[in-house]
């Protein structure tokens, strides 16, 4: 029961930071994680959205080489 709710909270964690990570790469607005002043807590935040940055590109790779997605 924990395992899984966990496991929910990180995929809808990851899924929010991919829309972040297309957000940055459809506008060029990011988040300005340079606000943040404690340090650690910066970097937990930049590994954060380079996390949804990795995802968000696997899906735009898979969706570049799927027969099932045109370019409109």
């Amino acid at each position: 029961m924990v395992l899984g709710r966990l496991t929910h909270y990180a995929f809808d964690a990851l899924a929010i930071s991919a829309i972040f990570a297309g957000v940055k790469k459809s506008t060029g607005f990011a988040p300005a994680t340079n606000l943040i002043p404690d340090s650690s807590i910066k970097s937990i935040a930049d590994s954060y959205f380079s996390a949804g940055e990795v995802v968000f590109n696997m899906i735009t790779g898979q969706a570049v080489t799927s027969q099932y997605f045109k370019k409109s």
